[in-house]
């Protein structure tokens, strides 16, 4: 819902009251807790809801290249004077131009590997968020907080568990992530973040643009990633290794996501025509997703056509319209919806998916989190879709 300008401002007003009054406890050594609203409205559902629920959605609860440093490179060994060749060698020379180009396109294969390998950040670094802040680095950070599940799954999966010094409360994956400190949820425990002394606090969308000026009056470096579609992640996973020095394990992360792609694509591109579903998703009880979200990228990346798909973002389901595109595959969330309300509800007893017993729920986190899995989830909708087809 559009709030009006007159409430809009009464929230405004109060929340600049509150976060002032709480960064003043904050400075003064006090237990103050900063809260990261969702911003919804209590009587009516509309963009400020669908934002909150894509917040929750996108911490699971509803429910980044290198380390490698240079290759060292020792000094040649002086010669006095180079060695004839042997017999095999000056037939080598006098081979024809194909062997000469495999060899050249060797070399430079050879080049290559090596340009990647000794990849590595150069600091001082300067990188805009998703605030359009300028953020700047004068050394990889030795001190990370992560404020979002999916970054937090991107930090380990770049082999960062020693620098991350707090997760939120959401956090679950790696198991490793349940034993690090927490800093809270939706609402941020400020005194914890603050006295971790973290160089740099990562968040995602859970934390809205209000929160993230918030800490940073407390003197925080924050950075924000806010990932529309598969391509915006795996950006993201290439911006954590720039920012850690960690860019060969983000590359190998991100080829390893590029492969996932790549196969889901291939296997779609082989459904004929006349074979292909008809999908509705559904990952919030009576809610929807329609363009502009990675969950519908999931759904036609996987050669699938949303049943939703002429709606925007995060929207309650409109029942007559779905009625009316009847189908083929219901997929919902396993954590959160419950597939009975679905087969109750009114006049959807008749379509296909209910018809032929074709509801299938979803690993919410796989799905739900923009982070190094998210392709692994869009390998699940695949299967889900499209049984047995996956090679």
């Amino acid at each position: 819902m559009n709030e009006s300008g007159t409430i809009r401002g009464m929230r405004e007003t109060e929340a600049a009251k509150k976060e002032t009054e709480t960064i003043g406890r904050v400075q003064a050594g006090g237990n103050a807790r900063l809260e990261a609203p969702m911003r919804v409205d209590e009587n009516s559902a509309g963009p400020a809801q669908s934002g909150g629920l894509r917040r929750m959605l996108l911490t699971g609860a509803s429910a980044l290249l290198l380390s490698l440093g240079l290759a060292a490179c020792g000094g040649q060994s002086p010669t006095a004077e180079a060695p004839a060749p042997s017999v095999s060698e000056s037939q080598s020379a006098q081979e024809g131009p194909a062997d000469s180009d495999a060899a050249e396109k060797a070399a430079d294969a050879n080049s290559a590997d090596a340009g990647e390998e000794a990849a590595h950040t150069v600091y001082p670094l300067t990188l805009k968020d998703a605030t359009g802040e300028e953020i700047a680095f004068d050394a990889a950070p030795t001190k990370i907080v992560s404020l979002a599940p999916s970054e937090t799954e991107a930090l380990f999966a770049l082999g960062l568990d020693e620098q991350i010094v707090g997760v939120s409360d959401n956090d679950d994956y790696p198991e490793e992530a349940k034993n690090k400190p927490k800093m809270g949820g939706f609402e941020l425990n400020t005194e914890a973040i603050v006295a971790a002394q973290p160089d740099v606090v990562f968040v995602a969308d859970v934390t809205d643009d209000a929160t993230v000026e918030s800490l940073r009056g407390l003197g925080l470096n924050v950075f924000k990633f806010n990932p529309d579609t598969l391509e915006d992640v795996m950006d993201d996973i290439a911006v954590y290794g720039e920012i850690t020095d960690r860019q060969a394990e983000a590359k190998t992360v991100t080829d390893k996501m590029r492969a996932d792609i790549e196969q889901v694509r291939t296997a779609a591109a082989a459904i004929d025509e006349a074979d292909k579903q008809t999908v509705y998703l559904e990952f919030s009880p009576g809610w929807t997703v329609g363009g502009g979200e990675f969950m519908n990228e999931l759904i036609e990346t996987s050669g699938a056509v949303n049943a939703a798909a002429d709606t925007q973002g995060w929207s309650e389901v409109d029942s007559e319209a779905i009625i009316g595109k009847n189908p083929d595959v219901i997929l919902y969330s396993k954590l959160s919806v419950d597939p009975q309300t679905i087969k109750d509800r009114s006049g959807w007893a008749n379509l296909k998916a209910i018809q032929n017993d074709r509801l299938v729920a979803l690993n919410d986190n796989l799905v739900s989190r923009p982070g190094p899995r998210i392709t692994d989830g869009l390998i699940e909708v695949f299967n889900a879709v499209y049984p047995d087809k996956l090679k």
